[in-house]
Parts: structure tokens; sequence; C-alpha cells
């Protein structure tokens, strides 16, 4: 019995050791605390909505509608994490499968992450602009064709 309480403790103490070797290994993503907070805007007739939870846990989560009307025309769920391997933003358009898009530049207010074998877009660009506006824009091939979409939003008190 007490063998086995002592394998018990010395798993315990392991594993809490293995946990705190990951998180400090993680990537910090403290720079990216800029995205925080809710946003808003209006772009030919569409309300545009985007959430950001700060970083807390190797993650940012994040969520955006855009709404016509009184009705919801787009969802898409958002997750940023930290892994000491990569930072990853992930995309989840109308609750779909997560495409992951690694980050490939984050510096002055502004981050691109990319995922060159994506259909369309292969890059996710976020800044802030010294007005304090966050912009966002998607780019890429799409039909052989290069094509993106740029929106903007304000800071918001939702």
């Amino acid at each position: 019995m007490r063998t086995i309480r002592i394998l018990l403790v010395v798993a315990f103490i392991a594993s809490v050791g293995v946990s705190r070797v990951e998180s400090q290994g993680a990537k910090d993503l403290s720079a990216l605390s800029w995205l925080t907070g809710a946003w808003s805007g209006v772009q030919d007739g569409v309300e545009m909505e985007e959430h950001w939870l700060a970083p807390k846990g190797n993650t940012m989560l994040g969520l955006h509608r855009d709404v016509k009307g009184e009705k919801t025309v787009s969802y898409e769920f958002l997750r940023i994490d930290s892994t000491p391997e990569a930072i990853t933003y992930w995309a989840s358009p109308g609750g779909r499968q997560p495409t992951p898009f690694r980050l490939a530049e984050n510096r002055d207010n502004r981050v691109v992450f990319e995922n060159k074998a994506h259909d369309f877009p292969q890059r996710i660009i976020y800044w802030l602009d010294k007005d304090g506006a966050l912009h966002a824009k998607i780019e890429g091939t799409m039909d052989g064709k290069a094509a993106s979409e740029e929106w903007t939003w304000k800071k918001s008190g939702r």
C-alpha cells in the first residue's frame, strides 16, 4: 500500500513538472495583446464584430460575426495558440474544422500568418493603424489570380 502511494506521488510530481516545462517552452503571445478587445465596423451594409480575449494559458480566443439587417450572414471561431514549435492561428469559418496558419511575421502591431497549402486564403494579416483602428486582410490566389479582402474595425464597448 505504501509503495502504491509513493508511486502515485512520484507520478503526480512528474506530471506537474512536465506541464511546467511545456508551458515555459511555449512561445510568448503577449506581443499580440494589441488584438485584445471588442472591435466593430460597418462595410457595405454589413455590421462586423470581432472579439479577442487576452493571451492566457498559451492561447488567444476570438470570434467574428457579420450581420446584415437582422440576420447573421457569417461567423467564425478563431484561436491563436502557442507551442514550443510555433504560434498558430486557427480559423473555423462557419464552425467548420479549423485550418492552421503559422506565424510568418510579428512586429510593430502587425502580424502575418501563412498556410501556403490552403486553397484561399494563404495569408491572414492583422495590423493596428496609428489611429487605433484594427485592420484584417486575407490574401492569396483564387482561380490562378491574386485575390484579397480587407476589413477595418474600431474599438467598441461591446
